[in-house]
């Protein structure tokens, strides 16, 4: 498998290509942000990496350049209505992954990018479903 580009933005890696409308809503959901930040991504729309898995991903994103975590879009961010975009961690647990809204990723790629915060702050406040949608109001 080839290796991922390089990037000074974060890595938002598509392995579901079964709905090309679906691949580009989603990349407007990131690109819209929260209303007021914004994730600093770069999408990899590559065949090549269809249908890898965590495993895979994590062993990717550890070769080449460092960085911390990565973004995911597989079949459950495709066929969820959600679209809960997989983000998984390559240094402090590496493989450990949990999903995020994509109006939630500014947050998190904004603070794990400058290490305001770590994977596990995140990884902690998922829902039941293991979604992260927010940190609880109060």
């Amino acid at each position: 498998m080839k290796e991922l580009p390089e990037s000074v933005d974060s890595l938002v890696i598509r392995t579901d290509f079964s709905d090309d409308a679906a691949w580009q809503r989603i990349c407007r959901e990131v690109d819209a942000g929260d209303g007021e930040f914004f994730a600093y991504v770069a999408y990899v729309n590559d065949r090549e990496y269809e249908g890898i898995g965590i495993e895979d991903l994590t062993a990717l994103g550890r070769r080449g350049p460092w960085r911390g975590f990565l973004f995911a879009v597989d079949h459950e961010t495709v066929a969820n209505p959600e679209h809960p975009i997989l983000v998984v961690d390559l240094v402090h647990e590496p493989g450990r992954s949990f999903r995020a809204i994509p109006h939630e990723m500014p947050g998190i790629e904004n603070n794990l990018s400058i290490a305001n915060m770590d994977f596990v702050d995140f990884a902690e406040s998922v829902d039941a479903d293991g979604v992260f949608r927010g940190f609880p109001e109060g």
